[in-house]
């Protein structure tokens, strides 16, 4: 909501048109999406069909061919200082955590509100440390990314979008590089995040928590949105013959 009280209706994020290349590759081909504060939109579909491209994109770490793309109204920035304003208020946990592996865990959350945010030093490590708790891993804030587990790790990279107050955060497939039994203490975190209100679009094959988190299942195959619902009607009634066929692999497992 804008502070002048008045209420658009494209959504706070926002595709229109979206095509994207890579070569002769259409990856992404006349994208139209809208996602609404406080909503979490899950995007699945088989491999290399445009889902972590489409999550890169609304970040600006793709550039798009056509079409717009939006946040809160505004058209995405493409370079300098509203860019990395742009990327403040959109929160990225990657596949890869991405963690600065010469900081400790405190200081790879207080990072971005120290730096870009111009956050005082002692106010933003406050921050942080309630954040580490939220996430479960206040305990290892003096230590290093690699003397934790993957499954912290994420935590971490969630911690650390959180500290940056973002309008939304994109989730790019953030459980498919841990092992099985750190799979189930990132998604509770992501669960929790989901209930409070926090904007998420979440790429995942994770069909329990687009089941259990999602107001939207968006079900992308060869770089377009084939269709989309919610959890209920998407699971137990697809629609496309693509997602019936998606499905019946993945529900069989």
């Amino acid at each position: 909501m804008s502070d002048s009280g008045t209420v658009t209706k494209t959504g706070l994020v926002a595709l229109t048109g979206v095509n994207k290349h890579f070569g002769d590759l259409h990856v992404l081909k006349d994208i139209n999406l809208s996602i609404d504060e406080g909503e979490v939109v899950v995007v699945i579909g088989p491999s290399g069909s445009g889902k972590s491209t489409l999550c890169r994109a609304i970040n600006r770490l793709e550039p798009i061919d056509s079409g717009s793309i939006t946040l809160d109204g505004q058209p995405l920035p493409s370079e300098g200082r509203a860019l990395a304003k742009l990327r403040a208020d959109v929160g990225m946990v990657f596949q890869s955590f991405n963690l600065f592996a010469h900081k400790t865990i405190l200081q790879n959350v207080t990072l971005g509100p120290i730096k870009v945010r111009g956050t005082d030093p002692k106010q933003a490590e406050k921050r942080a440390m309630e954040l580490l708790e939220r996430v479960g891993v206040a305990t290892q804030a003096s230590k290093f990314p690699a003397q934790l587990s993957g499954g912290q790790q994420q935590r971490v990279a969630i911690a650390r979008a959180l500290a940056m107050d973002p309008k939304v955060i994109l989730f790019d497939e953030p459980t498919s590089a841990l092992d099985p039994e750190m799979i189930q203490e990132v998604l509770e975190v992501m669960v929790d995040l989901a209930k409070q209100g926090m904007t998420m679009i979440v790429v995942t094959h994770e069909m329990g928590f687009a089941r259990t988190a999602a107001n939207r299942v968006v079900f992308m195959a060869d770089g377009e949105i084939v269709e989309q619902a919610d959890p209920e009607a998407f699971f137990t009634n697809p629609t496309s013959r693509r997602a019936q066929d998606f499905l019946g692999k993945i529900l069989k497992h």
